[in-house]
């Protein structure tokens, strides 16, 4: 039986992989440390941002960090769903048709801008974000452990893109955007490329799949007060009633709350969850869950700035007993 990582091996893995990726990228502390805790929590991330600010590099660096077998699909509008969840093709030695899997088929795939794909291939990644599967012609195949998809998308070109529907955000454990860099951090990136003397940086693996999947079994030992439950309870139903909110958040955006939690704890050393490592998450784990009324979408309300307030004003627990 494969033993589980211990909170100080978990903070320790964390702290590796994270200098393995700063290696590569600059400037995105808080962005890579929430994907590497959504990865530690079984989930998938989503970066969203203007282009040319590292999303692809980042995810890019933090796969090879992981160590899991990596695939990348390059969306574009011609794509079709056998391209992603692979198809049956003619074997002329045999006769028969045989599956040949697609690039799914990995422990890491970088879905790059997921949103230059149309619905009906997008769709196709559905099943296999939520049941670690896919079925092709009625027959199911599964996909190996771990299993995650980190995607990139533009959110400012409209011209040959397709937004993603609501159904597939919500099997993003987190969306992240990534901002412009510190005019520090600008400098380090120029001077860090002028250093490589190549285009590419190269991180090399902290662990391995069974290593990640020791960590992420010792996630789930992560202590979780009633008092913090109720909190995450108390953050989700207030979306529903939010202003400016037509549909609020589901209840797999108030287990992923805590789920994440309990990874950003382990990173942080901690054998608990505390109130402070729900406020961090809330606005990536539930703005794009949040459905604006037709008038905020049109006033361009920032589904982030109603999380922002839902958390202002929800009481916190005054005390947190740790785990015994």
């Amino acid at each position: 039986m494969t033993e589980i990582a211990d909170i100080d091996e978990i903070a320790a893995a964390g702290s590796r992989i994270l200098a393995g990726v700063r290696t590569a990228v600059v400037g995105m502390d808080e962005p890579l440390t929430i994907a590497l805790g959504t990865i530690l929590a079984g989930g998938h991330v989503l970066f969203e941002d203007v282009p040319g600010l590292g999303k692809t590099l980042a995810a890019r660096s933090l796969a090879a960090a992981v160590g899991l077998d990596f695939r990348r699909i390059q969306c574009t509008p011609d794509m079709l769903p056998g391209d992603v969840t692979g198809s049956y093709v003619y074997a002329p030695d045999t006769g028969e048709f045989r599956f040949r899997p697609g690039p799914l088929f990995a422990g890491l795939v970088l879905a790059d801008e997921i949103n230059r794909t149309t619905p009906k291939t997008q769709s196709a990644m559905l099943e296999a974000m939520a049941e670690r599967q896919v079925t092709v012609e009625g027959n199911r195949f599964a996909l190996p452990e771990p299993f995650h998809i980190i995607a990139t998308a533009n959110p400012i070109e409209y011209e040959g893109t397709y937004a993603l529907p609501e159904a597939q955000l919500d099997r993003f454990m987190v969306r992240l955007a990534v901002g412009y860099p510190t005019p520090d951090a600008e400098t380090e990136i120029v001077l860090a490329r002028a250093r490589r003397g190549v285009p590419e940086a190269t991180v090399e693996p902290v662990v391995d799949a069974a290593g990640l999947a020791r960590l992420q079994q010792g996630v789930e030992r992560i202590h979780v007060d009633p008092d913090v439950a109720r909190y995450c309870v108390d953050l989700v139903r207030a979306t529903r009633t939010a202003n400016h909110v037509a549909v609020g958040s589901s209840p797999r955006g108030l287990e992923t709350l805590v789920l994440l939690g309990r990874a950003l704890a382990a990173l942080d050393g901690r054998a608990y969850v505390r109130p402070d490592d729900i406020k961090r998450i809330a606005v990536p784990v539930l703005a794009h869950r949040l459905t604006l009324t037709p008038q905020a979408w049109a006033q361009g309300i920032d589904p982030a700035a109603i999380i922002a307030t839902v958390v202002a004003t929800c009481a916190v627990p005054p005390t947190v007993a740790a785990a015994r």
